[in-house]
């Protein structure tokens, strides 16, 4: 299982929860590792593809990336920032350096 970091990249609205340049990271597969406090709307928009991210499936293949780009994948978290007043973070995915000596 490689080991995944994610990274905000954008946020549209105001987040109570996270700022740009801010990351987290999904340890063996399954580990969640943060140092921050962290937004359950972003890790909803993470459930459904951070296992076959770790095992290895490209962002292309799963539709997460534009341009064929097979090394980062795109999210964005589920709050409506238009309808809620809170903000919308597209978060980065990728598999980090750590991993990638295992």
């Amino acid at each position: 299982m490689k080991d995944l970091k994610v990274k905000v990249v954008k946020i549209k609205g105001d987040c109570p929860v996270y700022n740009i340049g801010d990351t987290f990271s999904i340890k063996n597969g399954y580990k969640l590792n943060s140092e921050k406090e962290l937004c359950m709307h972003s890790l909803a928009s993470i459930l459904p593809y951070y296992n076959a991210l770790s095992r290895g499936i490209t962002a292309d293949q799963l539709g997460l990336s534009k341009n064929n780009d097979k090394e980062k994948s795109y999210l964005q978290c589920l709050d409506p920032c238009d309808y809620t007043g809170g903000g919308t973070v597209i978060m980065e995915v990728s598999i980090t350096n750590e991993s990638l000596k295992t």
